[in-house]
């Protein structure tokens, strides 16, 4: 079939190069179809449901709302793993599946047990929310809006009724939401005294206002000639309306008093409590969110929504002084790492060129030969958009990678052809004759490369995702490469005359002779000496292989974008001013910095879109710096160099933690916590005396620090504990006692008042002002009985203030307490949990307690078992492919037996580069399982041509080794010139593929050495034990 295909190639010249126009036209087409992005879509199998109920303790929530909800979707068909965490006014539970579940079927089973479980739920919570766990659903941009000329308010509002519903009408823009504005409140400042005057307790005040604000539809009236509906129209406008709402008071007397409400209270028409500062740069403003549509281009999205907000500028709907600034942009760094991919691939192939031509001394015969790299790039785009693949760092480093490899084929078809041209054989017969001495061979050679990777398609889990599409791209562009080497190079070779030239090509003819001479002395003293070579190479592999494990270990590498997260953390109980203040002091060491570009900061919790997570005595700090070409230190060394700087300032009652940001939507290490062990049993007091006593020990530890637990943080706690028996006796109860306390304390929202389309809050509420000890809270007035003696909160009952955890771990629904600890270069993984487990093994833990370790070791494991398993397989499908094309196991053992030492080559390359052992390492290594196969396979290929011709076995051996030592080099040189602009990278996004292009340059290079000097040993040991038996068998 493929002899019948390269005949009617070679007859029919124009109807080849015309189809191969028609799939690179086709390619264009494609690849202006493809969505660009950073990685491949990767949905996480998890569902996250929030439910949020402000102010009420960790310790209700985990009562009320986590153990029901757990209980319900741990129900949930297909669910592995249940974990919670609580913290006071906000219950978050993850539930997690395995790889490959239908993860939208899952949030509809999930969905129906959060319905039955809400039955259950207290009614003040806000509505649960319930999502999928999809990275694509994160902010695509992030922008700061700040004003020198607007109120807080005003700001929040302009933002939200003009920009963010002018950038929603953009294709693409699934979302603008607006965060961290200080919302407009009516707030109503009761005086609990004028109340009483008056026999009424705060409630019955609050129920007023709410009863007054309504608007209720009277049905339909009849007329003669028609109908009409009615309403009845009830609602307050203003804040004045409010204040001069009657309030009718009945007396002992029957008769009715209407006292005004701005009588018995105070009406301020402003703003909400200040529970959240954002700033940029110390600037204040609110955050504008962007969130694109699934299907849409990231880059595009965010290329339409700057240009939007530069025309609304422009056409002066943006108001003078009003500043927007973007704080973070998935767009720019998929720019800059796609530039850089892309400039990998189209150096390397230069640079494989430059080779191809320093060989051949022809420039046509090297652009015959270069011709596959764009007809197969082309063709994968064709397969790229047919199988809806995106055009990402991973589809683009396949390329990268694959680009030197896309001419070995080529390579040796022309090399062959050339040869026999040069030899006075240029007919058409005779380039036939010529092609298929060399089919058997590219064949082979693509079919172990297809053979080591194919398996990778069909592996699930993060591991597929993150790098199916990138061996996709590869084995996409290796046949199409076969394809052109098998018909268009054969075609047009046949018909471009020779013409090199001459000095150059004598020069390298010469330097080929020379070092052929070189060679085959070596070679000669060597089959002379075959054990010596075995021992030698099998000694250096022996020490190469423990030396590989013996580094830093890591799942997958660290992007290095320049995204920082500085968290802080002050003692409970701190106000938001004064935590302000200790933050504005680390913001101060960070901006003095020269390599930092923006300073995002979030005092008193967070912010994801709307939604604010408050909480006094936390703040957040991102800081961006310059991108990688611009500054001398990788974010790790930055974030040690600030690490040490805050130290210095020896901030009281500050915890700060330094964290890599990363990507957003891929998780590529714990950073700062990589070290977690989690304690879980039923008794918090236990617990953290556990941990406390484990920390201890995990302090001694070499290498260990910032050691820590969850529970470390306590919140405070006002706990007032009612006397039932004087409840009774004053006809009171703890729900009317509760909700005295809640008016005191926070306020209660009664009602709402529109303006326009917006809804503002209506708060009843005591003045803080005169509540600020245990004992002001004791003489709180709850009401006035018939003697008109004032009952208070202490007549009734006890105020004291308690600690507990600020947050409550659940995990498999039983409490937990994580210690964490950061380690640096001088630990790894492994070595650091069990260093951690030997330091705490003194410590008896009592019955139905445990601890385990929950730092991604087991991910790195199952990493480590399928990378083997992996290499085990492509070692047999390679070894399958060769016997099945040579129909002997001879040959293809020769070939096998050289692939292991390729791992000396590795390990010399990571030592050079100091690179970690990661994933990507062990797909570079089962790369190399199918491409170091090819020189040994070209050379055992013509030795066993040889001795068919009738040459002696060690004359054959020689004859091959002469002739294939150039289309050896050839290969081997394009395929490692044309990666090694990305196993030199240094740029945005390489460091997720740089350790495989370490790997495989590296490897590969030192294969050379393996195919020319241990091959042949390896063959002539196995060849006379063949021969031998067959003189036997005769």
């Amino acid at each position: 079939m493929i002899i019948l295909m390269i005949n009617w190639c070679l007859h029919h010249p124009i109807g080849v190069v015309m189809l191969t126009l028609a799939v690179m036209v086709t390619g264009v087409f494609a690849l202006t179809r493809l969505n660009v992005d950073l990685l491949p879509r990767i949905i996480y199998p998890e569902i996250r449901v929030r439910v949020i109920d402000a102010d009420v303790a960790a310790t209700i929530m985990e009562h009320e709302v986590t153990r029901p909800l757990e209980e319900q979707l741990a129900t949930t068909e297909g669910a592995i793993a249940v974990q919670s965490q609580t913290s006071e006014g906000r219950t978050i539970i993850d539930l997690s599946f395995q790889y490959g579940t239908d993860i939208d079927q899952a949030l509809r089973d999930a969905s129906a047990k959060l319905d039955r479980a809400k039955r259950s739920l207290p009614t003040t919570i806000d509505p649960p929310s319930i999502i999928k766990r999809d990275p694509f659903q994160l902010p695509v941009a992030e922008y700061i809006v700040s004003s020198y000329l607007q109120n807080a308010v005003d700001l929040g509002m302009l933002v939200d009724d003009n920009l963010s519903r002018q950038l929603l009408t953009l294709p693409g823009v699934a979302a603008a939401e607006v965060g961290g504005s200080l919302e407009r409140e009516i707030n109503i400042i009761v005086d609990p005294f004028r109340l009483a005057a008056v026999g009424l307790n705060v409630a019955a005040f609050a129920a007023v206002i709410s009863q007054a604000n309504y608007e209720i539809s009277t049905g339909r009236l009849q007329w003669s000639d028609g109908e009409i509906g009615g309403r009845t129209s009830g609602y307050l406008t203003t804040a004045t309306d409010i204040a001069e709402l009657p309030v009718p008071i009945r007396t002992n007397e029957a008769a009715v008093i209407l006292p005004k409400v701005s009588e018995l209270a105070h009406v301020i028409d402003g703003t909400a409590e200040e529970r959240l500062r954002i700033r940029l740069n110390t600037s204040p403003g609110v955050k504008l969110s962007i969130q694109k549509q699934p299907d849409a281009n990231t880059v595009s999205v965010v290329e339409m929504v700057d240009k939007e907000l530069n025309k609304l500028t422009q056409q002066g709907l943006i108001p003078h002084g009003l500043r927007v600034t973007k704080v973070e942009d998935q767009a720019q760094y998929i720019r800059y790492a796609l530039q850089n991919a892309t400039n990998a691939v189209v150096s390397g192939a230069l640079l494989a060129m430059i080779v191809v031509y320093l060989f051949l001394g022809d420039l046509r015969r090297t652009l015959i030969i270069g011709s596959a790299i764009p007809i197969a790039v082309f063709v994968t785009f064709i397969f790229m958009a047919v199988f809806n693949l995106t055009f990402n760092l991973m589809t683009l480093g396949g390329l990268a990678l694959g680009v030197g490899m896309l001419v070995d084929n080529t390579i040796l078809m022309l090399e062959n052809i050339d040869r026999h041209q040069r030899d006075g054989h240029g007919k058409l017969h005779n380039i036939s004759h010529a092609v298929n001495e060399v089919i058997g061979a590219v064949v082979a050679s693509t079919l172990t490369n297809l053979a080591a990777v194919v398996p990778f398609l069909f592996i699930g889990g993060l591991i597929g995702l993150l790098f199916q599409e990138l061996i996709f791209t590869i084995s996409s562009a290796i046949i199409a490469s076969l394809v052109v080497a098998i018909t268009l190079v054969p075609t047009l070779a046949a018909r471009v005359p020779l013409k090199c030239d001459a000095n150059l090509r004598l020069q390298i003819n010469q330097f080929i002779i020379t070092l052929a001479f070189g060679y085959a002395k070596i070679l000669n003293y060597l089959l002379h000496q075959r054990w010596l070579i075995i021992i030698l190479f099998t000694v250096s592999l022996v020490v190469a292989i423990p030396n590989l494990f013996d580094r830093q270990q890591e799942f997958l590498p660290e992007l290095d974008n320049g995204s920082v997260r500085i968290n802080l953390t002050a003692d409970t109980g701190i106000r938001l001013d004064y935590m302000d203040q200790l933050t504005r002091q680390i913001e101060a060491i960070v901006i003095k910095q020269s390599d930092v570009m923006t300073v995002f900061t979030t005092v008193g919790g967070s912010v994801f879109g709307r939604i604010n997570f408050e909480n006094a005595n936390r703040a957040t700090i991102q800081v961006q710096l310059k991108p990688r070409s611009q500054r001398q230190m990788n974010t790790r060394q930055w974030n040690e160099q600030i690490r040490r700087l805050i130290r210095q300032e020896k901030i009281a009652g500050l915890k700060v933690t330094v964290n890599t940001a990363g990507i957003r939507g891929i998780r590529l290490g714990q950073d700062d916590d990589e070290l977690k062990l989690r304690i879980t049993g039923a008794d918090l007091t236990i617990l953290n005396n556990l941990a406390d006593r484990m920390i201890t020990q995990l302090k001694t530890v070499s290498g260990l620090r910032d050691v820590r637990h969850s529970s470390e943080e306590q919140a405070l706690e006002i706990v007032i504990q009612p006397d039932r028996m004087r409840t009774a006796n004053y006809g009171l109860d703890v729900q009317t006692i509760g909700k005295a306390l809640q008016f005191a304390f926070a306020g209660q929202v009664v009602t709402e008042l529109f303006d326009g389309n917006r809804r503002i809050a209506i708060r009843v509420k005591l003045d803080h002002a005169t509540i600020a000890t245990p004992a002001e809270i004791e003489s709180i007035l709850l009401l006035v009985d018939d003697s008109k003696l004032p009952i208070r909160i202490g007549d009734v009952a006890t105020v004291e203030i308690k600690s507990l955890p600020a947050t409550i771990l659940h995990d498999r629904q039983s409490r937990v307490i994580d210690i964490t600890a950061a380690f640096g270069d001088e630990l790894v993984l492994d070595e650091a949990i069990k260093k951690s487990f030997a330091a705490i093994a003194n410590i008896s833990l009592p019955s139905g307690y445990a601890i385990y370790e929950d730092s991604g070791l087991e991910l790195l494991k199952q990493g480590y078992n399928l990378g083997g398993i992996l290499i085990a397989l492509a070692l047999f499908l390679v070894f399958t492919a060769m016997a099945v094309q040579y129909e002997s196991l001879r040959n293809p053992l020769v070939i096998l037996l050289s692939v292991p030492f390729c791992l000396i080559g590795v390990v010399i390359g990571l030592n050079l580069t100091t690179l970690s052992l990661s994933l990507p390492v062990w797909l570079g290594v089962i790369l190399l399982v199918g491409i170091v196969v090819n020189n040994a396979i070209l050379l055992v290929e013509f030795i066993e041509q040889r001795r068919q011709d009738g040459e002696e076995k060690y004359q054959a051996i020689f004859t091959a080794a002469r002739l294939r030592l150039r289309p050896i080099l050839m290969t081997t040189l394009t395929t490692v010139i044309g990666m090694l602009p990305l196993a030199l990278a240094n740029s945005d996004g390489a460091e997720l593929l740089k350790p495989l292009a370490v790997t495989i340059v590296a490897g590969l290079s030192f294969s050379v050495l393996v195919s020319l000097l241990l091959v042949p040993v390896i063959y002539s040991l196995i060849g006379v034990s063949e021969l031998n038996r067959d003189k036997q068998l005769a």
